[in-house]
């Protein structure tokens, strides 16, 4: 709630001094303020930004339904590779351990993109300079490394290490994890209608405008408070609309796209035996 706060205090602010013109102009004149139906605008503006907020969310759980799958598929992908591929020769475990590694260096990259962050230097933890250049190189970076992968998965099969039924169970899950990228990319390149977007601020300013001469008939010079709090209220509904329509922002209100590539890298350390960091925890209450 102190986020919303913050977010909104600076109309929240020009709302109060508003409120206090409209109070001390009608108290000092003999203007008659009109009787406004604000039972009607205020309940219609309430379903309108709900309806709004609720199609928010629906787009943030979609993007942490996606995320869900991403994890569940990088295991997978890692029990495979380890389960198929075989210890001998020590180029054999390298690939293992190498599909393993560039899944954590994946799922970071695709992080950075979503967020547009640009550079991603945390996937140079997981692979090396030369093998993260020729991905990171390209405009979706992250699909540069599933290209990357599935190279490798080839390669075991030409080696002999898997067999083309292997294969094609790898590859399955490879395609589970560019559909749930591609989901991610439609939720971020495609925002609300302009009429979501545009409707909802301006008919909410217009009715914060129109409360205090609604409401200085009935409560005088208390109206400043009545009306701020009251504005209050429906400036947080439509910034919480405006917190969810992007889950993949970098902003306190996003998905927490860094616990969950941490999740993914612990999981896919443990499983080749590789030292895993601990989870990531709250930073000011918020979990990036």
């Amino acid at each position: 709630m102190s986020t919303i706060v913050v977010e909104v205090w600076k109309p929240l602010a020009l709302l109060f001094v508003w409120d206090i013109a409209v109070t001390a102009f009608y108290m000092m004149t003999t203007f008659k303020a009109p009787s406004l139906p604000l039972t009607i605008f205020g309940t219609v503006l309430a379903l309108f930004l709900g309806f709004r907020d609720n199609s928010a969310y629906q787009r943030w759980w979609e993007g942490r339904q996606l995320w869900g799958l991403m994890i569940n598929a990088s295991r997978n992908l890692a029990r495979a590779a380890i389960a198929f591929i075989p210890d001998e020769p020590a180029r054999a475990r390298d690939l293992k351990r190498s599909i393993a590694l560039r899944q954590v260096a994946y799922v970071n990259a695709l992080r950075a993109q979503l967020r547009k962050l640009g550079d991603c230097p945390e996937v140079y933890d997981f692979v090396s300079k030369e093998e993260g250049a020729e991905p990171m190189s390209r405009v979706n970076g992250a699909n540069g490394f599933l290209d990357g992968t599935s190279k490798r998965i080839e390669e075991a099969r030409q080696q002999g290490w898997i067999d083309t039924i292997q294969q094609t169970q790898m590859e399955r899950i490879l395609v589970d994890i560019a559909n749930a990228q591609g989901g991610m990319e439609r939720l971020k390149n495609t925002p609300l209608p302009v009429q979501y977007r545009f409707f909802p601020s301006f008919f909410t300013r217009l009715f914060c405008l129109l409360l205090p001469i609604g409401l200085v008939e009935t409560l005088g010079w208390a109206t400043p408070i009545g009306s701020t709090l009251a504005g209050l209220m429906f400036l947080a509904a439509l910034q919480i609309g405006d917190d969810l329509v992007d889950p993949f922002s970098n902003t306190p209100h996003d998905l927490p796209m860094n616990a969950m590539c941490r999740t993914i890298e612990i999981d896919l350390k443990q499983a080749i035996g590789d030292e895993a960091p601990k989870p990531l925890t709250p930073v000011k209450g918020v979990l990036w």
